[in-house]
């Protein structure tokens, strides 16, 4: 039986393009259950109406709390049978409350080659520093700021010309590769969780 995930998304959607267009071609086998937003007007929603995904927004201002707002998108989750949560551009730092509810289950894929550049804007971190090589990382959600368990990584250069912007857009073309990746060898029963590490059967 196939299996579900859910994508919890907060702006375009690209990277849940590239989930949907691995499915299209028959390389991941995968359903998306439910497409949630805490944006409404997130264009990932446009994407996933045009392949006859439910949608369900909860926006952060019209929750009393923090609790009420993940005890709502943890809801629309579980209500879809989502088995795997996968973050793919999801700009909110998860409680543990919520993480506890998806226990290796959630999925988050992040720009920059962890544990080096956590948080916001990694890649402009990563041109500040002067590195010669940045990447991408798919990694197992945790309570803390991308510190999960890391499933996989892809490498690019940095460019001696390059700029934050210039950066992610090379980061970005592997994470659309990476981030289905991930997914697959989850459904397809290949990852195992031993403390830190992941490991990946073949």
């Amino acid at each position: 039986m196939t299996k579900k995930i859910g994508v919890v998304v907060s702006g375009r959607g690209s990277n849940l393009q590239a989930i949907l267009d691995q499915i299209d071609a028959g390389t991941l086998p995968v359903e998306v259950a439910v497409v949630v937003s805490d944006h409404g007007d997130a264009l990932a929603l446009e994407r996933a109406a045009k392949h006859h995904i439910p949608t369900v927004v909860v926006e952060r201002g019209a929750c009393a709390d923090k609790v009420e707002f993940e005890t709502k998108i943890a809801g629309a989750l579980e209500s879809h049978g989502a088995e795997l949560v996968v973050l793919a551009g999801f700009m909110r730092i998860l409680t543990g409350g919520f993480i506890s509810r998806f226990p290796h289950r959630i999925m988050n894929i992040h720009p920059a080659l962890l544990p080096s550049f956590t948080g916001l804007h990694a890649q402009g971190q990563a041109v500040a520093y002067g590195v010669k090589v940045s990447g991408c990382t798919v990694h197992f959600v945790d309570e803390g700021t991308d510190t999960g368990p890391i499933i996989l990584q892809k490498v690019v250069p940095v460019l001696d010309d390059d700029t934050e912007d210039s950066l992610a857009a090379r980061i970005l073309e592997e994470e659309h590769k990476a981030l289905p990746e991930a997914i697959r060898w989850w459904a397809e029963g290949r990852l195992t969780v031993t403390g830190r590490k992941v490991f990946v059967r073949p």
